[in-house]
């Protein structure tokens, strides 16, 4: 009797999981259904984040990394949805948050970030951040997709990045989501595909946008980058790069390019990461 209700809650389980999100609207009554991973559920398999190694800008001196909010909101997307994430950097190693972007800094900027700071509770998040894997050593075909996480370092690690973009663009050409975010779609300014075209010739995609850095250029004082992505990208022939109003959650999901605006958009790109996945 315990098998066959174990079983039958695993199927129905398995069905639920087949779906995100599922909103129905009848008699002026609306139903909102979000399938949320059961503790200790069958692992749906493994997402690559690939986060930027400790770097110093050359604008500011400032000691840069990868911007927090930008793995952990997708690694609790992720792992709500059901798959195991393991992390990545471009050198391996001990990763580092930009100061801004952690809750606890100083600034207060991301006081509002309960997300990574209940993260940074836990020993297995601190253990994974100080001991990441260099990206050159990952097997892609253990991986049902890719998720570049952004921040002020990739402006200087991801740029040019031959390494990262054969990761990149072999996910790509794979069939898989592959999805950066922020300023990790600096990646994109450059990357080819295996017949020698840019990746997002004839694409749509987002990243920090112009307003964003006029933000916070005149919140410091100073130019932070030492270029704008989206001065950048409207350079490029034949691709449509749109942004929204600066700092709203922004995605765009093209084939299977997935590209978020900035750091309140990591959420809305691992959600296309997973709708992508389901179907």
């Amino acid at each position: 009797m315990y098998k066959q209700l174990l079983t039958t809650t695993l199927i129905s389980l398995t069905m639920m999981s087949s779906f995100a999100q599922k909103s129905e609207t009848q008699n002026g009554v609306t139903e909102k259904l979000h399938y949320v991973t059961y503790h200790g559920a069958p692992s749906k398999g493994k997402i690559l984040m690939v986060a930027s190694s400790p770097a110093v800008s050359k604008q500011t001196g400032w000691p840069i990394g990868f911007w927090a909010a930008e793995l952990t909101h997708p690694l609790r997307v992720f792992t709500e949805a059901g798959y195991e994430v393991e992390l990545a950097s471009t050198e391996g190693g001990k990763i580092e948050m930009d100061g801004y972007s952690n809750p606890l800094d100083a600034s207060g900027y991301a006081a509002h970030d309960v997300i990574t700071l209940g993260y940074m509770q836990l020993p297995w998040f601190n253990e994974m951040l100080a001991n990441t894997k260099k990206m050159t050593e990952v097997n892609p075909s253990d991986y049902a997709a890719i998720f570049l996480v952004g921040g002020q370092a990739p402006m200087y690690t991801f740029k040019g990045n031959k390494e990262l973009e054969k990761l990149f663009v072999g996910f790509y050409e794979s069939g898989k989501p592959s999805a950066a975010v922020c300023h990790s779609t600096t990646l994109l300014l450059d990357a080819k595909t295996t017949d020698g075209e840019l990746l997002v010739n004839g694409k749509t995609w987002t990243g920090f946008a112009n307003s964003e850095e006029d933000f916070a250029d005149k919140a410091v004082g100073m130019k932070i980058q030492p270029y704008r992505i989206e001065d950048e990208a409207r350079k490029i022939r034949n691709t449509r790069f749109k942004v929204a109003p600066a700092f709203a959650s922004y995605a765009i999901a093209d084939g299977k390019l997935i590209t978020g605006q900035q750091q309140n958009s990591g959420e809305a790109a691992a959600k296309l990461v997973v709708e992508m996945l389901s179907k």
